[in-house]
């Protein structure tokens, strides 16, 4: 077993088209969020995956579909800790959901401004819940961020032109 200071900081490498980009994870203020999407990681799920949404000063998304736009398959939805002090910053990484605050499952997104409106309370009583952020390679979240978008099925706008591919995502070792 990992050390307890790894065990609640694991950290997240994600191997993208555009370079690497290191997440640290905060398990013990998200310990539900954080073990969901380590799990995700480990499962191999977010290999091959996207960011099918990206806003320049707002944030980058992905986790939820491959280059053909098709939905990979989830497990079930986790209970949102937006409320856990965590702050959705810039560099921040949190649970992308539907208008349910309880919907979170694989999507995640990184905050490319400072969105205190995403912060719980949030505009809906719930928020967004941070539960990590970005270590090293935040200069490919801007190179991703600075992506020409457009328009593509079934999600409209903000679609990057090229793909942004996660080519693999791993759990680093703890020392």
């Amino acid at each position: 077993m990992s050390s307890a200071n790894a065990e609640s900081s694991p950290r997240v490498k994600l191997e993208t088209s555009m370079g690497d980009v290191v997440l640290q994870l905060d398990a013990a203020k998200a310990p539900d969020t954080v073990a969901n999407f380590t799990q995700y990681v480990r499962d191999g799920h977010y290999d091959g995956l996207v960011f099918h949404r990206v806003i320049k000063g707002f944030m980058i998304q992905g986790g939820g579909y491959d280059a053909s736009m098709k939905e990979r398959d989830t497990r079930a939805a986790i209970k949102n800790e937006a409320a856990n002090g965590l702050k959705n910053e810039r560099g921040s990484v949190a649970m992308a959901r539907t208008s349910a605050p309880h919907s979170a499952s694989s999507q995640f997104f990184i905050n490319h401004g400072d969105n205190d409106f995403l912060d719980y309370p949030g505009q809906d009583g719930w928020g967004y819940a941070v539960f990590g952020k970005v270590v090293e390679g935040m200069d490919v979240v801007e190179q991703i961020a600075n992506t020409p978008t457009g328009n593509a099925p079934p999600f409209g706008r903000d679609v990057p032109v090229k793909t942004v591919v996660i080519n693999k995502a791993s759990v680093l070792d703890a020392q």
